[in-house]
């Protein structure tokens, strides 16, 4: 097993607190998070990602499509007392 390295990065203050809400929001410590955004850029896990993803847009996006307006339409329709 690898031995964890201590290092210091000196970041803008909103810069950090952005890292740190980042973190939180996906339920990880800082360290964690800044680990995996690093091994994500070094490995090109997140490029495939990325990839894939736009893969699933270009292949079925016009469903996507279709499916949000379906499901956005009973909110479009105007509300009993609603303004105009």
């Amino acid at each position: 097993m690898a031995t964890n390295k201590q290092t210091q990065v000196r970041l803008d203050e909103d810069v950090l607190e952005a890292g740190k809400a980042a973190a939180r929001s996906r339920r990880l410590d800082f360290n964690k998070y800044v680990e995996r955004l690093i091994i994500e850029d070094t490995t090109g896990a997140r490029a495939a990602g990325m990839a894939a993803a736009q893969r699933l847009v270009d292949e079925h996006g016009t469903f996507l499509d279709d499916l949000e307006h379906q499901l956005d339409a009973p909110y479009a329709q105007q509300q009993p007392g609603a303004a105009a």
